[in-house]
């Protein structure tokens, strides 16, 4: 419904926009030939005439040609390249344990069983009540993610019976602390002031969550 409901209908439309906006900043801004971002273009444009009932098919042909654009590029747009690129070879790995983790121990969308049990899950952090958005805050709070292993794991837990509110609860706490940083945290400001921004990580958590469960 709402505002929501118009950004799920119009979501591909939208992303075509954003892409010919993208194409704009590749002649203009990384000074990419107009023949490379023209061509791409039209290849993308085809792409969706051949398969006009997928939409993944031009999206990742776009993704595709963007990656042969930029490698085949001089000067900053090869700069470009070369460091995200580097990001994916730190990214990739992490991203695909979290996958793994979070398929072996909540199972899969598709209705696979995990070795934790859905109704432990559901108990615990489903709904959107103050307790499971603060039990939610508190694990996020203590339990250490590896960096974009959280969304995977995020993604099992709600496919499990994790309410929305503390699902993200435990993605802003998650991030934001671990017991490994408060142990460096308190070293710097002290024992007090470090349990007073704890305390506020894990209230601001819960308060989102709280909120954001209740909009959806």
């Amino acid at each position: 419904e709402g505002f929501w409901y118009f950004l799920f209908n119009w979501k591909w439309i939208i992303t075509s926009f954003l892409g010919f906006l993208f194409a704009g900043s590749l002649l203009f801004i990384l000074k990419i030939q107009k023949w490379m971002v023209l061509g791409s273009t039209a290849l993308v444009i085809i792409s969706h005439l051949i398969w006009p009932d997928n939409p993944l098919a031009p999206f990742i042909t776009a993704i595709f040609l963007l990656i042969i654009i930029l490698s085949l590029s001089k000067g900053e747009s090869a700069d470009w390249m070369a460091e995200s690129w580097s990001f994916a070879k730190q990214i990739l790995p992490l991203l695909a344990l979290g996958v793994l983790a979070a398929g072996f121990l909540l199972g899969t969308q598709d209705g696979g069983k995990g070795i934790i049990p859905n109704e432990w899950i559901a108990s615990l952090v489903g709904g959107n009540s103050v307790f499971a958005n603060f039990f939610a805050s508190i694990v996020g709070a203590f339990m250490y993610f590896a960096a974009l292993t959280e969304i995977p794991i995020l993604q099992g837990l709600i496919n499990a019976g994790m309410g929305k509110g503390p699902a993200l609860a435990l993605l802003l706490a998650g991030p934001a602390l671990s017991l490994p940083n408060m142990l460096v945290i308190r070293g710097i400001i002290g024992t007090q002031k470090t349990i007073v921004y704890v305390s506020l990580v894990v209230i601001m958590a819960t308060l989102s969550g709280i909120i954001y469960g209740s909009m959806v």
